[in-house]
């Protein structure tokens, strides 16, 4: 902060001045201390912010008087009137034996070509009788303008919905469940307990082994009905999953599986004296009353062995219902196979995918998850946007559209600004369709960051709700730009804490710790950064701790990356009192 005296400006301006009580304020005003902050002046969110701080003598507001401090910022042939520090006397009753103190808060909206410029103050008094007023030269206060703040950089994200396809190996379960008679584990082909025979079931998996699909499991479950009969042989469960399980075998050796046998994993699970399977069956009986279903349960979660509880439960009136009609449907060799889902390869999906863009192949010969999973097997963008084009042709889905837009958005990021129209375009359709979308929304603000609209990209993306840490650590990224630009560096610190990373965002986090005085944080996200910008706004955070080695070596660095930052070097006010480190480091 440099202080100010407006001596010589008001001693030239006095010889001009009459009036006895103006006079002696002209006069007065020589030990008046001004003061401007930040000096130089800085540019933030697009303003330019600065606070004056004016001291006035003992004596210097007679009564009936005014004095005013007026500012002007002058660049090229261009002047703007700021704003003005007036002290009037009645509002300051003791002036005549003590000093009079006002700060006042002024900004003004950059514009392009304001640097370099000059901050001027010119000082007036006015006798607030007569309106007769005397004005002093101007004084020159602040010279140029600490452009850091536009170091920031736009982050713009796109978001991809997914594509709905699993390209992984997925397992089709196939389930087939035997049934046998009481104490049995021979298969009799015409028992029928759920309405359908066991030569039926029989021939049905018969016919699915003989398709020879690619198989990876089958497992087999053998259960029994709990009566004591049955308990006493603990190998009847086991000896019925293995019965199936030699059908299983037979079957594929008349099928001539060969080495396709012995990829399959058989796993037998005999289950023996466990209560749930007969739970569950009473539970969904019908033929008995709750109640008297609950004379079962208390019997079966009381004491006792397996087998004692079976026979407390033959004491039961109606064990013998229980007994016909639930038991048999326990006695069981449950099969579940499980076979390979049958999908085409990715280069198949690939060249079906190229086919159906050029017009060789009609968009029904993948379906549409496959069409959009294609899309991602490319690397090139002109090749996804097609796939996705052809895709939102051929289904109309919002998620075409909104990963047709997002295509669109990368390829805007690498150059092609035209793309931004047609990604807005497809945005638009999809918000249509699909107005709650993160992902559509996201892409929204992302275009208008693109486009320059930052407000409406902040507004946007204020209104995005997302369960998922992929979308709103892209939304916290670019809201986190936004928040620099905007010179709201503490929420900008907040957003940045959860956003998704990229080396724009670590220059503009660093940025924002920079800007509100945080170095040592600052330091740590430039020094990620292997990038010219980062180094030169390393040089300047050693600037402002008074580091000049550091200043000379990060600088250089800087220069040696972009040798366009050279000039603007020479020319910061950030290095003023580091001339030489500069020099060096540019020469």
């Amino acid at each position: 902060m440099k202080k100010f005296n407006l001596a010589i400006a008001f001693v030239a301006g006095a010889i001009l001045l009459s009036g006895c009580k103006l006079d002696t304020m002209i006069k007065l005003a020589q030990e008046n201390d001004l003061q401007v902050n930040p000096n130089p002046l800085e540019v933030h969110g697009g303003n330019i912010p600065f606070e004056i701080s004016s001291v006035l003598p003992p004596k210097m507001l007679p009564s009936n008087t005014s004095f005013t401090l007026n500012t002007i910022y002058v660049y090229g042939d261009q002047e703007v009137n700021v704003g003005s520090v007036e002290f009037k006397a009645e509002d300051f009753p003791n002036s005549a034996s003590t000093t009079s103190r006002k700060v006042e808060s002024f900004s003004m909206p950059y514009q392009e070509g304001m640097n370099p410029g000059t901050l001027y103050i010119q000082g007036v008094a006015t006798d607030t009788r007569n309106g007769k007023s005397k004005s002093t030269e101007r004084l020159a206060v602040a010279q140029g303008l600490i452009m850091t703040s536009e170091w920031v950089k736009d982050v713009a994200i796109a978001s991809y919905t997914e594509h709905g396809y699993n390209d992984k190996e997925e397992l089709i379960p196939t389930n087939v469940d035997f049934f046998f008679d009481q104490g049995r584990s021979n298969l009799r082909t015409s028992l029928t307990v759920d309405g359908e025979s066991n030569r039926s079931k029989r021939d049905e998996l018969s016919a699915f082994i003989a398709e020879k699909n690619v198989t990876r499991t089958v497992t087999i479950t053998g259960t029994h009905s709990p009566e004591g009969d049955e308990t006493i042989n603990t190998d009847l469960s086991e000896d019925r999953a293995k019965e199936i399980e030699k059908f299983y075998r037979n079957r594929m050796d008349r099928y001539d599986y060969k080495g396709a046998a012995d990829s399959i994993d058989f796993i037998l699970k005999p289950v023996i004296q466990n209560w749930n399977a007969f739970k569950a069956a009473l539970a969904s009986y019908d033929g008995i009353s709750s109640d008297e279903k609950a004379d079962y349960n208390k019997i079966i979660n009381g004491s006792g062995s397996f087998v004692e509880k079976e026979k407390e439960m033959q004491k039961l009136s109606t064990y013998k219902k229980v007994f016909d009609n639930v038991y048999p449907g326990l006695r069981t060799a449950k099969t579940e196979v499980l076979t390979v889902k049958p999908k085409k390869s990715n280069a198949e999906i690939s060249i079906l995918a190229k086919a159906i863009t050029t017009g060789d192949a009609d968009a029904d010969t993948l379906t549409i998850e496959e069409l959009m999973f294609s899309a991602t097997l490319t690397p090139s963008l002109e090749e996804k946007a097609a796939i996705y084009k052809a895709a939102a042709d051929k289904s109309g889905m919002w998620q075409a559209h909104n990963n047709l837009g997002a295509t669109h958005i990368e390829m805007a990021l690498k150059g092609d600004d035209s793309k931004l129209d047609g990604a807005a375009t497809q945005l638009e359709i999809a918000m249509n369709k699909m107005s709650s979308s993160a992902e559509v929304q996201s892409n929204m603000a992302a275009v208008q960051v693109l486009q320059g609209n930052y407000a409406a990209a902040y507004e946007t993306l204020g209104g995005v709700s997302s369960s998922s840490n992929d979308i709103n650590g892209k939304v916290n990224a670019m809201k986190g730009a936004l928040e620099v630009r905007m010179a709201e560096y503490t929420k900008a610190k907040g957003s940045f804490a959860s956003a998704k990373n990229s080396k724009n965002v670590m220059v503009d986090r660093g940025l924002a710790y920079l800007l509100s005085g945080d170095y040592s944080m600052a330091d740590a996200e430039f020094k990620q950064v292997d990038r010219a910008d980062a180094y030169y706004l390393l040089a300047v955070s050693a600037a402002r701790q008074s580091n000049a080695s550091d200043v000379g070596m990060n600088l250089k660095k800087a220069v040696d990356a972009e040798p366009s930052l050279k000039d603007k070097a020479l020319n910061d006010l950030e290095f003023t009192n580091f001339a030489d480190a500069v020099n060096q480091a540019v020469k």
